[in-house]
């Protein structure tokens, strides 16, 4: 099967003094992802129309105080009681008005962001149900649910925070400049000087300092592992008496996490004294130069008055405070976009072939399979089976059994299409499972595996799981042929009870009954019993044995089982060795023949009998 690739690191975040530091995760195709994005944003028109809306009517309100008050200044210089109280009206008004438009801001920020993330989510989980088992095989299962989880939520974030900031920044930006040019292109060129400053010192602190946060955050990852180590394997920790070696080891991870977590936070702690230095000087810049432009005679080309030098203080911070926030939001914009770009991935996945040439009712299906010399490896060039053929009548009992590593559970993937053989055919009724509609053949199989697998939902809703439209009566009906309808019973809400997650409130042994029960209810006609006894106690077993010989009554059954007792009573055992059958009989044959089943049988009594 095919190596699980690693879950890559979306991102290591660690809050700095001006904003996260983040180690970024650029995307491959940055514009085709942006195209992508682009298109969710278009199903929520509405909301983004009036976020643009809001986030001009702030970017207006910013750009107007400073002019507002530059004017009151000059008008109180010039003793014009009016106009000054007319402007501070004027001044009051916006100030009223700019949390109003905030707070809509605010809220379709959170409502674009939420419509765009709902509407990604719901297609991604829509093609992961479709995706083919070998996809969900082939790939680490966190990695498939950081997707679902982190990545999606990396892009509410971004849209949330960004897309509004990134607005009102380009046009701050872009407004403050014009203003300042129009009131005094020196002091526009001096505080143009103070932003390039800020630039270079946020680049240099930042790509200096993130190798600290990096190591931080790898580091956090390992005191974390063990953790989650050291709870799930308690039991085997205090079994060993190893306590004191996981304090020891758990204790220098956490020492060497100190040290960073110092370095880290003390180079990040840098990052706001530098800025406020860099700003100060470009205050204390205008201020000069201003003064000095103040100071010459009204009419001088370059005088400004003191309103004027008022104002430019307020622009030179409105103009610098965009930019910072556009290089803070980089990083986190371009890890939201790889994560983008990471769904996209999976949404572009290619699906299993669903259709088919002939249609089958399942409730028609006689049973008899036929495998022909069929051909199968998980990896190229690695085989597992080779020319495995196997010619079973309807409503026979075939044993499976073999060494691990076999290919049994592979007969099992090949016969209900899990995976697709490489060559040859396997038919169901003289019917090529290839020209079956995916859906026809698995409605005519059921499965019980040795891992029961159960949902946080009903005893009787999981009963009914493959058949959602089965009455009360019915599921009571495939509870009582299984046995599970005595030990149901005795529950205190009975069929009504609400099972943990994985069942873990039942007994290995009760988990397996409503298994068989579910295979029951949905009435097959063909039954997989993969190492469905194996998990289980020998006491237990023989309960689970006699429902089972109720399930497998009249249905073609293939039982794949490494307990060897559990299968003597079927049909005909078949032994694989390397891919292919080198065995085939009853019981009592294959022991006569003291070949590989032979030792197999003996391997597990042997021991029992010394």
């Amino acid at each position: 099967m095919a190596e699980p690739r690693q879950n890559p690191a979306m991102q290591a975040i660690r809050p700095g003094r001006r904003g996260p530091v983040v180690e970024v995760e650029k995307p491959k195709d940055l514009k085709g992802t942006l195209k992508r994005l682009l298109r969710y944003l278009g199903k929520t028109k509405r909301s983004f129309i009036v976020l643009m809306i809001a986030t001009l009517l702030i970017t207006a309100a910013n750009l107007l105080a400073p002019a507002l008050q530059q004017k009151a200044i000059d008008a109180l210089s010039g003793s014009l009681i009016k106009q000054m109280l007319l402007m501070l009206l004027f001044l009051g008004i916006t100030y009223l008005f700019h949390p109003i438009f905030t707070y809509l801001q605010g809220i379709f920020s959170a409502r674009l962001a939420q419509g765009v993330v709902r509407s990604m989510r719901k297609d991604l989980f829509a093609r992961l149900v479709k995706l083919p088992i070998r996809y969900t095989d082939s790939h680490n299962h966190g990695d498939i649910m950081s997707r679902m989880t982190n990545d999606v939520e990396n892009i509410s974030n971004s849209i949330s925070t960004s897309v509004a900031s990134l607005c009102s920044a380009v046009l701050m930006v872009v407004g403050c400049f014009i203003i300042m040019v129009l009131y005094s292109p020196l002091l526009a060129l001096v505080s143009t000087l103070t932003i390039g400053l800020t630039l270079l010192a946020t680049t240099f602190i930042t790509k200096f300092m993130r190798r600290f946060f990096v190591r931080q955050q790898r580091i956090l990852g390992a005191v974390n592992g063990q953790v989650e180590e050291m709870v799930s394997g308690y039991r085997t920790v205090v079994a060993y008496n190893r306590q004191q070696k996981a304090v020891l080891h758990f204790n220098s991870t956490s020492d060497r996490l100190k040290k960073t977590a110092i370095f880290a936070n003390i180079f990040g702690g840098c990052m706001g004294p530098v800025m406020n230095f860099i700003n100060n000087v470009g205050f204390l810049l205008i201020a000069i130069v201003g003064g000095y432009l103040a100071s010459l005679s009204p009419a001088h080309l370059l005088h400004i008055s003191v309103g004027t030098i008022q104002a430019f203080l307020l622009y030179s911070k409105q103009f610098s405070r965009p930019i910072n926030e556009i290089a803070n939001q980089y990083a986190a914009i371009q890890t939201a976009i790889a994560g983008a770009e990471r769904i996209f991935e999976v949404m572009d996945s290619q699906l299993e072939d669903q259709g088919g040439s002939h249609s089958m009712d399942p409730k028609a299906v006689k049973g008899k399979l036929s495998f022909r010399h069929v051909k199968f490896g998980y990896l190229p060039k690695k085989p597992v089976l080779k020319d495995f053929n196997l010619e079973v009548e309807a409503g026979q009992k075939i044993a499976i059994v073999g060494a691990t590593g076999s290919g049994k559970t592979t007969i099992v993937n090949l016969l209900t299409r899990f995976y697709d053989i490489d060559g040859g055919d396997i038919l169901i009724d003289d019917i090529s499972i290839r020209d079956l509609p995916r859906a026809d053949l698995r409605r005519s199989l059921a499965i019980v595996l040795q891992d029961t697998v159960l949902f946080s939902d009903t005893i009787a809703n999981n009963i009914s799981y493959g058949r959602p439209d089965a009455t009360m009566e019915e599921i009571r009906a495939a509870a009582e042929t299984s046995g599970a309808d005595r030990f149901i019973r005795r529950l205190k809400d009975g069929y009504d009870t609400l099972l943990t997650e994985g069942g873990g409130n039942l007994s290995q042994g009760q988990r397996q009954l409503l298994n068989i029960s579910r295979a029951i209810l949905a009435d097959p006609s063909i039954l997989i019993l993969d190492e469905a006894t194996s998990s289980v106690d020998t006491r237990t077993e023989m309960r689970l044995q006699s429902a089972m010989l109720k399930l497998m009554e009249h249905r073609t059954s293939l039982v794949i089982a490494h307990r060897l007792s559990t299968i003597r009573d079927a049909d005909k055992i078949i032994v694989i060795e390397d891919g292919r059958i080198v065995e085939e009989g009853s019981h009592e044959t294959l022991l006569a023949q003291e070949g590989t089943y032979f030792r197999l049988y003996q391997s597990q009594f042997a021991g029992i009998a010394t």
